[in-house]
Order: C-alpha cells, then sequence, then structure tokens
C-alpha cells in the first residue's frame, strides 16, 4: 500500500498538526481493514513507522549510555528487534481496533528546539479521553515523531528506564536485553 507523503515542511505549527492527522488517518484505514493477514497489518504498520518515525534516533534515546559501549553487530541487532518490537506491539493494538478516534487539540512550538508538540486526544466508544503528545521534530527532507508522550507520560523515558534496568540488572551488557527483546517480540503485549 503506498501512502501520501508527507507536509512540507513550513515554519509553522500547522504542518505539524497535518503530519499528526495524516497518520491518525493512515493508521485506522491501513491497519483497521478487514480481511488482511497478519503479515500485511505488519507490513503496513512498518512502513507507517518508517515513514512517520524517527525510529533510529528514538531507539538511541532509548538504549541512552549504552549506545556507545555496545558493538556494531549488537547496535544492528538491537535497532532490528526495537523496530520489529514497535510494530508487532502496535499491530496487536490496531487488531483490537474499536471505533477509537485522534482529535488534534492544538500544536505548540519549543522556540529553543525547534520540536512541536502535537497535542491530541483519543476518543473511545466506552470510557474517558485518553491524552496523548506528539513531539515533532523536521529532520529534512521531512517531519519525523520523536517522542509519544500519553497522559503526561514520556513513551522514550519509560522505555528509557525499562532497557536500563533489564542491562543493569544483567551485568551492564547488551546480551540480557537483545534476549529479552527477542522474547518479546515473540510474545507481544
Amino acid at each position: 500500500m503506498a501512502f501520501a507523503p508527507h507536509p512540507s515542511l513550513g515554519d509553522s505549527s500547522t504542518d505539524a498538526t497535518a503530519f499528526i492527522a495524516g497518520l491518525s488517518d493512515q493508521a485506522i484505514a491501513s491497519l483497521t481493514t478487514p480481511g488482511i493477514s497478519r503479515e500485511e497489518r505488519e507490513a503496513r504498520a512498518r512502513a507507517l513507522l518508517n515513514d512517520y518515525f524517527a525510529v533510529q534516533a528514538i531507539a538511541q534515546f532509548v538504549l541512552g549510555r549504552y549506545w556507545r559501549t555496545a558493538s556494531a553487530e549488537e547496535r544492528a541487532e538491537y535497532l532490528r528487534l526495537f523496530e520489529q518490537l514497535i510494530v508487532v506491539t502496535y499491530v496487536d493494538r490496531f487488531s483490537r481496533y474499536s471505533g477509537e478516534r485522534l482529535r488534534v487539540i492544538n500544536a505548540v512550538a519549543d522556540a529553543d528546539s525547534g520540536d512541536v508538540t502535537v497535542n491530541s486526544e483519543i476518543t473511545r466508544p466506552a470510557g474517558a479521553p485518553v491524552q496523548v503528545g506528539w513531539r515533532i521534530r523536521r529532520m529534512p527532507p521531512s517531519l519525523k515523531i520523536i517522542d509519544v508522550v500519553v497522559e503526561g507520560v514520556s513513551m522514550g523515558q519509560t522505555q528509557r528506564s525499562d532497557f536500563a534496568s533489564v542491562i543493569r540488572n544483567n551485568g551492564g551488557t547488551m546480551t540480557a536485553l537483545l534476549d529479552e527483546m527477542r522474547r518479546r517480540v515473540q510474545q507481544p503485549t
């Protein structure tokens, strides 16, 4: 499935708002299509992930100081597993889709970093809306999501803490983290 190009890079928060609205529309349209195979759903999720998210930058941030000490082989496997973990997690979440919609509330530019945070809420048929902030950065030639904040909690920071804990509790090496990531890829949440 081909995806529409990103909005052009302008100087306003309008581009970031359109970018998130486009992601929402494309994710719902492509990942909730009835009758497609899991393999096709994963391929579509991977395309969306790489089109809209700064996957390598997020992965490096999440690994933190351990990125510098990992070998080239460990980094390569980590990046592959990181992407796969995100894909299988969100394919499973979208398989339980029940009419949720994303509504963009506003966009706030950070003068210091140049990033824009698009504030939104996910409305659900039952239950209170979930507040979600999307931190967007210009990474020519397009915009990219660098963090998602759900109900005030940074997903990047949460995963960073989780991964660092696995490494620290297992002798400070990447081996345990890679083993854990392989396990999670096989048994997504």
